[in-house]
């Protein structure tokens, strides 16, 4: 017995350890399945007091404070579309998306189901949300901190044009409220609409017609199926899948899903999806910042809206903004001014700039701001069009026009001789050069003009005065040149060779003038401005401004600029200026420095300014106008310009005439010396000729013949030129520079007719007087008779005396020399005495008969008359 109740005291223990330990599994199991209990009921006590909360605290609090749906359909924060006068667009403006609104029927069907397919492919079925998919993303908040995911089209809508895009469990609240709203208020495909205009495909562009441009430079309703499932594969993650990412081909991957889904959702077949697939590697997209277009041109035409409008309303506002722009000349335009300032870079020219007008109007049709707008290394944004700098001689026509204006005419004949001017003050005396270094002594307006020499510029500067030229020059639009005393006390005589500075827009917009027969025309850019709804803000349609300079002058010196004959001594006869069968006004500068150089001309249809240099102002090398330089890419531009457009030349208005005009001198022709036909302003007409003339000389020694030599036979005419220029800058009684450098020129030339005899043979008296009535020995004259006495002599007569039978009757001091006698029947003796500066005297006798007969005698020599035209 005490064996077996020690078995069972054994076999009890064991029972009671295996109990124990069956005991501790349990406890060990429950502890576990406690634990996850308890989380769970946590987790769905919490929802249940979120959806406690949402249901009657929540969504009530959040509907009072949201935004009002309606406001999904935006009418603000749109871009401003820059657009070319044909329409194509040039630019959005916008603040940091730029957004274009397109309505449902503009956009593919591809696109949409694509769309559909990828982000929500139960988007026609469900009423905003998906709660499946806002468990998954209210359950992030547990496992990663932040609620995502599970967003419809409809969320995302709201998302991107209602809320911030914070991500909280309250902002997924409001967005279900909002969804819920939507849904209720528009159709599907309004929504739908309503996100394809919202949602953002990377960098600016949101919603699809700012991507299609964007990428493929073509608006939404023109993408194929492949570019639209490109498309509608960025959003999900743009900054990844956008082709200008650091990841540039990781769109490939993301289309391929989405051809995946359109297949199986049925909008594709199997075959599509494949010919898709291979085409995706291959597909081209925009350069980035492509549809940039004309840059320097937007940029002002955005300042001037921003101006008008303010930049609210510019950068957000949706305008419509039509332009003069033609954007297919404008792309070749800077085309030519890369190419051509690539081959000049070994002469130093870094950069060039082009506009062209439409004269007429001041329509700019090309602006070309640089040879490259992204360039850095030499500001390539900067538009040097509406920069000042030195125009040089382009800037010569507006002295002439003022001159002509004035009364000189193109034919007015000055001095090209080495001529000092006084300077400024404090500043030493200013002695312009021409541009090759060579004087050509006599030049009339027109070759010196056309040949862009630079003394007889800088002389007709100073008769006309330099105030009048900037007054012309600020009508005709030029802002830098207004005619007041700080723009005086900055230039001077210099104004005319490019002293001051200007800028090229403003200078071809005043060239206008002379194609446009004298109007001042302000160069204009925007045609037209629409708000958002289509309604017209402005409209313009230039017209003519006042003219500035009379039509007849504009004709003349648009003729100078146009004559290739007038400007072959410089240019030579087939330059680049010379446009074969187009009459074409152009007109060269170069600064003296090298530092700039233009070219401006066109027709009464397109007008081309062209400025070459360097953004810093450094110097360039071997600029030779009608060479290099400007000139070429001017000639490349004019002749695109003009391709399109008929000939047309200038048309000659009937206040001009045309006069036969000495070769030399630009006075009437004479004498059967070379003479030209010449342009004037009616009325201006020049007389007879005081410079190409004849002088009457002495037989034997060549020098004046005097009256007593002319009477006696002894003299001979030969042909001489007589040059005399008064010094307007002079100060009175002052030395007459003009004349100084005139007669030291003279001495340089071997022409013989340069140097006229200034003495009188020792034979000859130098004073001569003669009776032109009475004549001498002549019978039966009333008792009031009318006397007229001619007196001349080769200095200034000082007195003219009469004596009637030695009695002195009348002295006159200065012509006519008439008077009328009364006298008694019977003879009569005559006498006047003539006196001039330098003491010399002459005398002449006549003897006459009143109301009687005179007998008969000899009549005794007498001087005659001194020639009529004597120099200095």
């Amino acid at each position: 017995m005490a064996k077996w109740k020690k078995v069972y005291r054994r076999k009890r223990k064991y029972e009671r350890l295996a109990r124990r330990q069956l005991a501790d599994k349990s406890n060990i199991r429950s502890l576990v399945s406690s634990k996850w209990l308890v989380r769970i009921a946590k987790f769905g006590f919490v929802s249940v007091i979120l959806g406690f909360l949402a249901i009657f605290v929540l969504i009530p609090l959040f509907a009072f404070n949201l935004p009002s749906p309606d406001k999904i359909i935006r009418r603000e924060g749109f871009s401003t579309k820059i657009l070319a006068r044909d329409g194509q667009v040039l630019y959005d403006i916008y603040v940091d998306q730029n957004r274009t609104h397109v309505n449902l029927e503009d956009i593919p069907d591809y696109l949409k189901q694509a769309t559909v397919a990828i982000e929500d492919k139960n988007f026609y079925h469900h009423q905003g949300f998906d709660i499946f998919g806002m468990a998954r993303g209210v359950t992030r908040i547990f496992t990663r901190g932040r609620a995502q995911g599970g967003s419809t089209l409809t969320q995302q809508l709201v998302k991107n044009a209602l809320l911030s895009p914070e991500r909280s469990v309250f902002r997924k609240i409001k967005e279900f409220i909002l969804a819920i709203q939507i849904e209720r208020a528009y159709s599907k495909d309004e929504i739908l609409t309503l996100y394809l205009n919202e949602v953002p495909y990377g960098g600016t562009a949101w919603g699809v017609q700012a991507a299609a441009q964007a990428y493929f430079g073509k608006d939404a309703k023109e993408l194929s199926l492949t570019e639209s499932a490109i498309l509608a594969g960025l959003p999900q993650r743009p900054s990844l899948y956008s082709p200008y990412s650091s990841s540039p081909d990781a769109y490939i991957g993301r289309t391929q899903d989405v051809l995946r889904r359109m297949r199986e959702d049925g909008y594709i077949t199997k075959e599509q999806e494949e010919e898709v697939k291979e085409q995706l590697g291959d597909i081209e997209f925009q350069p980035r910042g492509a549809s940039f277009k004309a840059p320097h041109f937007v940029q002002y035409v955005q300042e001037i809206l921003e101006e008008r409008y303010g930049q609210s309303a510019v950068e957000q506002g949706g305008l419509k903004v039509t332009t003069t722009l033609d954007i297919d000349l404008q792309e070749k335009a800077q085309t030519i001014v890369t190419e051509e300032i690539e081959k000049v870079e070994s002469q130093n020219i870094g950069n060039g700039a082009a506009v062209v007008l439409d004269p007429q109007t001041g329509e700019i049709l090309v602006m070309v701001g640089s040879k490259d707008f992204a360039a850095a290394d030499y500001d390539g944004q900067v538009n040097v069009t509406t920069r000042l700098r030195q125009p040089g001689s382009a800037i010569k026509p507006i002295t002439y026009a003022t001159a002509l204006e004035k009364g000189y005419t193109a034919s007015t004949m000055l001095m090209d001789v080495p001529t000092e001017f006084p300077g400024g003050e404090g500043q030493p005396p200013y002695i312009p050069v021409n541009y090759d270094g060579e004087y050509r002594g006599p030049i009339q307006l027109r070759y010196a003009l056309a040949n862009s020499i630079n003394v007889p510029a800088v002389k007709l500067l100073a008769l006309v005065g330099i105030n009048d030229v900037l007054d012309t020059a600020y009508k005709l639009g030029i802002s830098s040149f207004e005619p007041n005393k700080e723009t005086l006390s900055r230039v001077g005589l210099s104004l005319t060779l490019g002293g001051g500075e200007v800028k090229l827009l403003e200078l071809t917009g005043a060239y206008s003038a002379f194609m446009n027969k004298g109007f001042a025309v302000e160069p204009v850019a925007i045609l037209k401005v629409e708000d958002g709804d289509g309604n017209i803000l402005e409209e313009n349609k230039p017209e003519k401004g006042k003219q500035v300079i009379s039509e007849e002058v504009a004709y003349i010196i648009s003729h100078i600029l146009s004559d290739n004959q007038s400007r072959e001594a410089v240019f030579g006869s087939n330059s680049l200026l010379n446009i074969s069968g187009r009459q074409v006004a152009v007109k060269t500068g170069t600064t003296n420095d090298k530092r700039d150089n233009w070219a401006i001309g066109g027709t009464p249809g397109a007008l081309t300014g062209v400025w070459v240099g360097n953004n810093d102002n450094s110097q360039m090398k071997n600029v030779a106008s009608g060479v290099s330089g400007a000139t070429p890419i001017w000639r490349r531009i004019i002749l695109e310009a003009l391709s399109q457009r008929p000939a047309q030349g200038f048309e000659v208005p009937d206040g001009v005439v045309t006069k036969s005009v000495d070769s030399v001198s630009g006075y009437a022709s004479h004498d059967g010396y070379s003479s030209r036909i010449e342009y004037f302003v009616k009325g201006t007409e020049p007389g007879d000729d005081p410079v190409h003339t004849k002088l009457k000389v002495c037989k034997t020694d060549g020098k004046l013949a005097s009256p007593s030599d002319i009477s006696s036979g002894n003299y001979e005419e030969k042909e001489f030129f007589v040059f005399k220029e008064e010094d307007p800058t002079s100060a009175p009684g002052g030395i007459n520079k003009w004349q100084e450098g005139i007669l030291t020129w003279i001495q340089t030339q071997e022409d013989a007719r340069y140097k006229p005899p200034t003495d009188y043979c020792q034979s000859g008296s130098p004073v001569g007087v003669s009776f032109d009535n009475p004549q001498d020995q002549t019978s039966n004259h009333p008792n009031a008779l009318q006397v007229k006495i001619k007196a001349e002599s080769t200095n200034n007569l000082t007195e003219v005396a009469v004596y009637v039978d030695g009695t002195k009757e009348k002295t006159f001091t200065q012509a006519p020399y008439t008077l009328t006698l009364n006298l008694q029947d019977g003879k009569h003796e005559l006498k006047a005495v003539v006196r001039d500066e330098k003491g010399n005297q002459g005398d002449r006798v006549v003897r006459i008969g009143v109301n009687t007969t005179w007998d008969y005698q000899t009549p005794t020599p007498s001087p005659t008359s001194a020639p009529s035209i004597t120099p200095d």
